[in-house]
């Protein structure tokens, strides 16, 4: 198997090659694109629990997900979104990259629904009074404010969500075998299975005061 990049004649490297590959896309696949948010793209951010944000700086690329109750991005104007940066654990890799790289992409998703919005453009960082008091939960501000300004949004086909099957896989609870943040944990700090186990259990006592 031939993985390497040096020499190797299967690497496609210019739109050229993968076009021999892909066929064009439909005229409908380019039509749907917009530079605002339309008014499906309207109610599927205000659906949306939970969203899927890409960033990046000259030494890589960076996806966070982020979520809150459904609506939780605010929508301003077609052209402009605010999303709340609510307590995590305080990399801020996301939040970081901007100051640098103003990019970013958006996914929106909706459980239950095998479609998604894409939202692509850039956006700053703001602890502007205002924008925080739109976000109060429990009296409680969002550490700061993403102001995205919309230049691509487009819904994604359901093909992948389809074959993945993943809002009955959902259904089922926590797979077996597959690990948890407790098992991530246990492995950082050469914890047991015990750990693990106790880790999770103090997690879940101490997550509703650090939600917001």
């Amino acid at each position: 198997m031939n993985v390497s990049e040096d020499n190797n004649i299967y690497k496609l490297d210019t739109a050229e090659k993968l076009r021999e590959i892909y066929k064009s896309p439909k005229d409908t696949a380019i039509r749907k694109q917009t530079d605002h948010i339309t008014e499906p793209g309207r109610a599927m951010i205000e659906a949306s629990p939970m969203i899927m944000m890409a960033t990046a700086n000259s030494n890589g690329v960076d996806v966070s997900p982020k979520g809150d109750q459904p609506g939780f991005v605010h929508i301003l104007d077609e052209k402009t979104l605010l999303i709340p940066d609510r307590p995590g654990n305080n990399r801020i890799d996301g939040i970081t990259n901007l100051i640098e790289n103003p990019k970013i992409g958006i996914i929106f998703l909706v459980p239950g629904n095998n479609s998604t919005y894409r939202v692509n453009g850039t956006a700053h960082v703001s602890n502007a009074p205002d924008l925080l008091q739109r976000f109060l939960v429990n009296d409680r501000p969002p550490k700061t404010v993403l102001v995205v300004k919309v230049e691509e949004a487009f819904s994604h086909c359901p093909k992948a969500f389809i074959r993945a099957d993943l809002w009955s896989e959902a259904g089922q609870g926590h797979p077996e075998n597959v690990p948890n943040h407790g098992t991530f944990a246990a492995f950082r700090d050469g914890g047991d299975e015990a750990y693990a186990k106790q880790y999770v259990e103090d997690y879940k006592e101490r997550l509703p005061k650090e939600l917001y």
